[in-house]
């Protein structure tokens, strides 16, 4: 059973060799100088994934992390595991040939808002509809950062930046709705400053057979500082966080005696989405109650839209869909043990009617 109280099929790290070796953060902590600017969010993200993976009891030589091009893909320079800085936008189509080459492998992806979504968008979307097995991390501050300033996929309409001195004309994405479009089997968000947060989301995307897409909110104190101050501040937050736990009602905001909030999430009769009441002018029994496992991806979408659909200083955060379907790196390796199937005689016959069959011609 996985922490969500599931059954997995097979676990997102089944066949990667373990140790019996007892780890700590500093066995995967690399000799290089960890190098973003002062208050950045990317180092707690880095010490927070430094302190878990020991506990995944995993080999560090059987673990590999890839990244594209931003502030985030340094990553694998600070990490005492295999990694790879690749290209831009193409993280996820190196990690894909990756996982489907090892099984033994552990797959990591680290990217940010801008190579994710820019460059990298459509290696993006048909990593997470193939369901290949790895953990992508995408790190949203909403701005260019290694480039000094730009507007990004993600910045809200009207950003003014360096690129956008008049405001950005964009309409932004929403990676969480981008990846439930794409039928992601694992989809959630967290935040850089909350330690137990993030490493809860973590394991449950570790945990995951197939795709696990992590957007972590992620401060860039230089060129968009204060652009998450509205869920991170504790005066704002408890109105602006909506924590989604499997099995819970969608309730937010000051709490009662008995942990419920004054706010809460009902479905919305005339846009077919949800919206958000007062919980005391609602019965009980109208408050969504979250189901990260539901095959069909439609209330999760809802509520991922809450973030865009004029909602502007609240979040839902936590796990909004985790199912299982089957991951196209283990079925491409059950394509090719089954043409390896036979002695040679019958390999070399099929191959003849591949090379003489189908669309060929004889010209006279």
């Amino acid at each position: 059973m996985t922490e969500l109280g599931i059954p997995a099929l097979r676990s997102g790290t089944e066949d990667v060799p373990t140790t019996d070796l007892k780890q700590t953060g500093k066995d995967f902590t690399s000799d290089q100088e960890v190098r973003w600017c002062p208050g950045c969010g990317d180092y707690a993200v880095l010490k927070a994934v430094q302190s878990f993976l020991p506990d995944l009891g995993l080999r560090r030589e059987n673990i590999v992390f890839v990244s594209g091009i931003g502030c985030s893909s340094r990553f694998p320079y600070y990490l005492d595991t295999y990694g790879m800085h690749s290209i831009h936008g193409r993280a996820p189509t190196i990690a894909t040939g990756i996982a489907t080459a090892r099984e033994d492998l552990s797959v990591w992806v680290v990217t940010g808002d801008g190579d994710a979504l820019s460059i990298g968008g459509n290696h993006l979307i048909h990593t997470l509809r193939r369901n290949v097995n790895m953990t992508i991390l995408l790190f949203n501050n909403r701005i260019y950062g290694l480039t000094k300033g730009q507007y990004s996929p993600t910045s809200e309409t009207g950003k003014v930046t360096k690129s956008t001195p008049m405001g950005s004309l964009d309409h932004p994405f929403n990676p969480v709705s981008l990846a439930l479009g794409a039928e992601a089997t694992f989809v959630a968000r967290t935040i850089d400053s909350d330690r137990k947060h993030l490493t809860g989301v973590l394991a449950a995307a570790a945990a995951h057979r197939g795709t696990s897409l992590v957007e972590i909110y992620q401060n860039c104190p230089i060129f968009n500082d204060g652009a998450f101050d509205a869920i991170k501040n504790p005066d704002t937050k408890a109105d602006a966080l909506i924590p989604l736990v499997h099995g819970e009602p969608v309730t937010f905001g000051a709490r009662d005696d008995e942990g419920r909030g004054d706010k809460a999430l009902v479905r919305d009769e005339q846009t077919g989405g949800v919206k958000i009441v007062a919980t005391a002018d609602v019965d009980a029994s109208d408050i969504v109650v979250h189901d990260a496992h539901n095959d069909d991806p439609t209330m999760a979408f809802a509520i991922s839209r809450l973030t865009d659909a004029g909602y502007l200083n609240t979040s839902p955060i936590g796990i909004f869909r985790q199912v299982e379907r089957s991951t196209y790196d283990d079925a491409a390796r059950e394509q090719v043990a089954v043409a390896k199937n036979g002695d040679a005689a019958d390999r070399a016959a099929r191959l003849t009617a591949l090379i003489g069959g189908g669309d060929t011609w004889t010209v006279l």
